[in-house]
């Protein structure tokens, strides 16, 4: 698998990102499977988070065996220093490890509460204590709204975060202010040598009312081959920039995105996007998102 630099974290990165939001609510046998999956193709970067109901217990029995073979990144939701202390505390505890390598500000999604992380007293103290204290080495920012990346731009105006993750897939790319709120990001990525890192790639639509959820994603996935191909081909194969994309939060499909990864050689992001736009249904996350 193709690996890339993690901006100025100098870690060489799998294009693919163990999306651990997959392991929230399954048993440890079929957590066991998938990370075992995820490692046989040449994934090294797991991202899982606080929040992702039992993740961080999934993956701490597998520690004291792959350890020293991944890149390891979680997420605090708190937004005051105590809680966010609290919780980065728990994770390691729950990780079974004794450091991470990069603590993300989970969910930053809008100014609101970016002035919480970042202001006096926010979880961004606690996550400087605990990189100071040798318990994370990184710290990084996140979000999923339409909004994401002009509130990651003025997050990285406010500290220096060594990685943001924020969406991005075909769809989003065509919503004139999107785009234009992305490439901001991309510039302000550059200037700093943050690593940036995406999610949503395989986002098709949001469940309808009524719709049978055939998949621990809130979001409709993709799930044919052709599109996930797609969708990773136009946005490995057309953004350097990315050092890496998170699959999505489903175990059934992460077999199917690394076969993707694999065919995308040979496909141009235009040709990519051409078998995108076949799909009718394919819209942003972003509109009528569940609560």
């Amino acid at each position: 698998m193709e690996t890339r630099r993690l901006g100025r974290l100098g870690h060489e990165s799998s294009v693919l990102i163990y999306g651990a939001a997959s392991l929230g609510g399954v048993d440890q046998d079929r957590a066991d499977a998938s990370i075992l999956e995820a490692l046989d193709a040449g994934i090294n970067h797991f991202d899982v988070a606080a929040d992702y109901g039992d993740a961080e217990l999934r993956l701490g029995p597998r520690m004291p065996e792959i350890r020293d073979r991944i890149f390891l990144a979680t997420k605090t939701g708190r937004r005051t220093f105590e809680e966010a202390w609290s919780e980065i505390n728990r994770s390691l505890e729950r990780l079974q490890t004794d450091h991470v390598d990069l603590i993300q500000m989970h969910a930053v999604c809008d100014l609101e509460n970016l002035d919480l992380v970042t202001g006096k007293g926010g979880s961004l103290e606690a996550a400087i204590r605990a990189k100071d204290e040798g318990m994370v080495r990184a710290i990084g920012i996140t979000g999923h709204t339409a909004q994401a990346p002009s509130v990651h731009t003025e997050g990285l105006r406010r500290f220096d975060f060594d990685s943001v993750l924020t969406p991005l897939n075909y769809r989003l790319s065509t919503d004139p202010q999107y785009a234009a709120d992305y490439a901001a990001l991309v510039e302000a990525i550059k200037a700093s040598d943050a690593a940036l890192m995406t999610i949503k790639m395989i986002a098709r639509r949001n469940w309808r009312e009524g719709e049978e959820k055939s998949y621990d994603t809130w979001y409709r996935p993709f799930d044919e081959q052709r599109y996930i191909t797609a969708a990773t081909a136009w946005l490995l194969n057309g953004h350097p920039e990315i050092t890496g994309l998170a699959t999505a939060g489903e175990t059934r499909l992460l077999q199917q995105m690394i076969v993707a990864e694999r065919q995308r050689a040979d496909l141009t992001p235009e040709a990519a996007a051409s078998i995108l736009d076949e799909v009718k249904d394919y819209t942003s996350p972003f509109v009528d998102i569940p609560i």
